[in-house]
């Protein structure tokens, strides 16, 4: 081919991506995520079920607990009815994912707001707010941080509190687990002398079990948001969770859900 006709292939080529990336940019935009909510009826949550009394499934196999409640009420918000809901079981290493890849609308599940976290994904304004806290068994001589050094503690992998075990306790034998519950049978079986995590989650292995309990003392202050896809395709999708959880604030409605399930 000679070179006028490499010349005029390449303008060709120019003029066609041209027209569809110029003068047709709709077919190349992101579709909005709170559209298309509206056009499907119903809204994908990802939530871990393995995060009691936040996410777990009950006696009838029904997805429950406090993350499962606001997550009616946000497609109440929406939809205009709680149960217009899909939910998609998620772990603290894949729920970042899920969500920026579009398998879920909104992530509702423990997740901290932080920094790191804000590069990757956006968040609603906070629903709730937890400490990082230490369960130790009953019989246990750990009193605090200091006692952890050389120790076995047991984290829930890309939690916040395994990133911050790690600069609080460096010489700390961190040891990973996928579930909270497993995480709760090594302590029992003594495979491990603490797990550290929030609170709000570790309390209620206390409450169940008299053999293991939380310190008192807590080492951080973890706000809980809803997790969604960063971009301009998800403004709309942030101004109804922000409002969807302003309004349940000024209603007193989260303050009784957090009495009904963690208190």
């Amino acid at each position: 081919m000679n070179k006028l006709g490499i010349t005029l292939i390449s303008i060709f080529l120019v003029l066609v991506a041209f027209y569809f990336l110029v003068m047709r940019p709709e077919k190349y935009q992101e579709s909005d995520v709170y559209d298309d909510i509206l056009q499907r009826g119903y809204i994908k949550v990802g939530i871990n079920v393995d995060a009691k009394p936040f996410g777990f499934i009950d006696d009838k196999g029904d997805v429950t607990g406090y993350d499962a409640e606001l997550a009616r009420y946000v497609a109440r918000y929406i939809l205009g009815n709680p149960d217009r809901v899909q939910f998609v079981s998620v772990t603290p290493n894949n729920r970042m994912l899920k969500v920026s890849t579009g398998e879920v609308d909104i992530v509702i599940a423990t997740m901290t707001i932080t920094p790191q976290r804000r590069e990757i994904i956006d968040f609603s304004v906070p629903y709730d707010a937890a400490g990082q806290a230490i369960l130790v068994k009953t019989s246990s001589a750990i009193t605090s941080l200091t006692d952890l050094n050389g120790a076995n503690v047991g984290v829930i992998w890309g939690t916040t509190a395994e990133k911050n075990m790690q600069k609080m306790v460096p010489t700390a034998n961190l040891i990973g687990f996928k579930s909270y519950n497993n995480a709760y049978v090594a302590l029992k079986n003594g495979s491990i002398n603490a797990i550290t995590s929030d609170d709000t989650i570790l309390s209620r292995f206390a409450i169940e079990d008299s053999t293991v309990k939380m310190l008192p003392k807590r080492y951080s202050r973890e706000p809980y948001g809803i997790g969604f896809k960063k971009g301009k395709c998800t403004k709309k999708l942030k101004a109804a969770l922000d409002d969807t959880i302003n309004d349940l604030k000024q209603k007193n409605v989260l303050l009784r859900m957090r009495k009904k399930w963690l208190e």
